[in-house]
C-alpha cells in the first residue's frame, strides 16, 4: 500500500470522490502544510496556520497508479485559483500535491507542466507541489462527512453535483 496526499479544496467534496475509486483503501481528511502543531478545524480556517484541507488516500498501486490518482485529482477540481474552490476561499482551499517520494514528485511535477502547455485552462495551474510534511487527522466529524450527511444543504448543492459529475467520468475505476 502507499499514500497520497492532495489538497483540492474542500475535503468533504475529495473525501466523497477518492473513496469510491477502485484500490482505495483509506481516504482521511485532515490538514498539512502549515505551522501550527495539532490544528484544529477552527484554527485551520482561521488561514492563520498555514494548513491546507487534504486527503490523505492509502492505495494500492496494483489495482490503481498514482499517476491515475492524479488524473482525477486534476480533473475534479480548478487548479488555477489561487487559494480558492469555488465559493470557498482562503489559503486552506488551496490546490496542492503533497509528494511522498522523488516518484510522485515528478509524477506531480510532469503532469502539471504538461497540462499547463496543453492550454487546458485559459489561466496558469497555480497547484503547489511540496513534499509531504506531518498529516493530521481532521476531527471525527468530518471523516465521511458526505456518506454520513449527504441530506444537508452544502452537500446537496456542492458535493453531489461533484460527485455524480465524477461518477460519470471515472465509471470505469468505481468500487462495485
Amino acid at each position: 500500500m502507499e499514500i497520497a496526499t492532495f489538497g483540492n479544496g474542500c475535503f468533504w467534496c475529495t473525501e466523497a470522490i477518492f473513496q469510491d475509486l477502485k484500490g482505495v483503501s483509506k481516504a482521511v481528511s485532515g490538514y498539512m502544510g502549515g505551522e501550527t502543531k495539532d490544528p484544529t478545524y477552527k484554527e485551520v480556517c482561521s488561514g492563520t496556520t498555514g494548513h491546507a484541507e487534504v486527503l490523505q488516500i492509502t492505495y494500492d498501486p496494483s489495482v490503481i497508479t498514482f499517476d491515475e490518482l492524479l488524473e482525477v485529482f486534476w480533473k475534479t477540481h480548478d487548479p488555477t485559483t489561487l487559494n480558492r474552490q469555488g465559493n470557498d476561499v482562503g489559503t486552506q482551499y488551496r490546490s496542492a500535491v503533497f509528494y511522498h517520494s522523488e516518484e510522485q514528485k515528478k509524477l506531480a511535477t510532469g503532469y502539471k507542466t504538461k497540462l499547463d502547455a496543453s492550454g487546458a485552462w485559459s489561466d496558469p495551474i497555480v497547484t503547489e507541489i511540496t513534499e509531504a510534511s506531518i498529516f493530521y487527522p481532521a476531527e471525527d466529524y468530518h471523516q465521511e462527512y458526505f456518506s454520513l450527511n449527504g441530506s444537508q444543504p452544502y452537500c446537496n448543492f456542492v458535493i453531489r453535483p461533484k460527485v455524480e459529475k465524477f461518477k460519470k467520468v471515472f465509471a470505469d475505476k468505481l468500487k462495485d
